[in-house]
């Protein structure tokens, strides 16, 4: 695989029951800020971006996932788990080609297709399965991001 395709490591997302306490613990303890928040109806979460400045190539940042319901992803997890990491995210220059050499190499991926993420990235899931149990999510930022 071209190496050269991933950029960094964009986030790791953190499964939360209360964003806004999440919010007040890593922003009031911690020191970080909110650089973005939303609702992902799609994904079944309320979400907040933090980080220690502005988005970019060198931040890593922490993402907050609280859900929307009991029945989305990250209430199932919350349920099955409690609250903890629940993924890591790499940034790509491509996720297509990404996705291509993955599939080439028989990583398993989530979508048959990338869905929409924060501030409108396109993301993609390798299966746990095929990562040593690790939940990865592939995010190519929106443009001018």
């Amino acid at each position: 695989m071209n190496t050269d395709l991933f950029v960094c490591i964009d986030h790791v997302g953190l499964a939360v029951p209360n964003l806004d306490e999440a919010i007040k613990f890593h922003t009031e303890v911690m020191g970080w800020r909110v650089l973005h928040r939303e609702t992902n109806a799609e994904q079944g979460v309320e979400e907040a971006m933090l980080g220690t400045g502005t988005q970019g190539v060198e931040n890593a940042q922490i993402q907050l996932l609280a859900p929307l319901s009991e029945e989305s992803t990250i209430g199932k997890f919350i349920a099955k788990n409690g609250p903890g990491i629940q993924q890591l995210a790499y940034r790509v220059a491509d996720l297509d080609a990404v996705c291509e050499a993955l599939r080439a190499g028989g990583v398993r991926l989530l979508y048959p297709e990338p869905k929409i993420g924060t501030g409108g990235s396109r993301i993609q899931f390798c299966h746990p399965k095929d990562t040593g149990g690790i939940l990865l999510e592939l995010v190519e930022p929106a443009a001018g991001h």
